[in-house]
């Protein structure tokens, strides 16, 4: 068995694996890489399906920004509206002032049913150039002229607008001081106002009228503010202890009232 088992082994084919020898297989490692690099780079741009060439890409783009920049050649990309381009003027501008009555929505739209500038202003394309309280009166301006309205609603602008209060009570010098000088709401403090004591002026019957006690009297104040922030006057009138009980804007910037009856509206075509 022994003997057997020896001269098998001896008689069994030994099997050898054979590798192709491939070019450059005993260069150096380093030159190795050399040489694949040389033939990914050489391959089409669709290449690495996972994104490798959109990276080699963005890295190139990067590359150059980066080069340009350092030669003084890098242009920074604008932030905020400091690249936006201004809205051109349309080629008829026109402002249309309106007297707006107690009880009438700044807006043209209401879903409630209310009564908005639509069932008083028939005029197309027009816009307010800022707002007025539903229960607040007097006058709105509105226009097709966005440059104009952004100028007139910027708080930067600091567009002065002069409104008719009747409070109630007779404020005291202390309290129109008090106005004149700023005072802090909830929303911080606000900016010096003009506060003058003013006859009542002649103006029309409000509807409904507005409810008076008769142990405590009213009186009228102009005042001008050139901020813009809700119901700032009467939180103002309130602040020093004579709330507002008549709301009346008469006069934006260099636009007022005048010879405008309530409920109507005047046009003002701009070159």
């Amino acid at each position: 068995m022994h003997s057997t088992m020896s001269a098998l082994a001896y008689t069994q084919p030994k099997v050898c694996l054979v590798t192709q020898k491939t070019p450059g297989a005993n260069k150096p490692v380093n030159q190795r890489r050399g040489a694949r690099k040389d033939a990914t780079s050489s391959q089409s741009p669709d290449f690495n399906a996972k994104g490798n060439h959109r990276q080699h890409k963005q890295g190139s783009a990067a590359t150059s920004a980066k080069s340009a920049k350092t030669k003084g050649h890098y242009k920074p990309r604008p932030k905020g509206k400091l690249g936006a381009k201004q809205k051109p003027r349309p080629q008829n501008p026109v402002i249309v002032l309106f007297n707006k009555p107690f009880d009438v929505l700044c807006q043209f739209t209401d879903e409630q049913g209310r009564q908005t500038l639509k069932d008083f202003i028939p005029i197309q394309d027009v816009y307010a150039a800022g707002r007025l309280d539903r229960d607040s009166e007097g006058l709105l301006l509105l226009t097709n002229d966005g440059q104009l309205q952004s100028r007139i609603t910027e708080p930067k602008k600091k567009t002065n607008k002069t409104y008719w209060v009747q409070v109630e009570g007779i404020p005291s010098d202390e309290a129109i001081q008090a106005l004149r000088e700023g005072v802090t709401l909830k929303d911080g403090p606000t900016l010096p106002a003009k506060v003058e004591r003013i006859d009542e002026p002649n103006i029309w019957p409000r509807n409904p009228p507005v409810r008076e006690r008769k142990q405590i009297p009213t009186s009228w104040l102009a005042i001008t503010i050139c901020e813009g922030r809700n119901r700032q006057v009467r939180r103002m009138t309130a602040h020093v202890g004579y709330p507002t009980l008549r709301l009346i804007r008469y006069k934006i910037g260099q636009w007022s009232l005048d010879e405008i009856a309530n409920g109507e509206y005047k046009v003002l075509p701009q070159s």
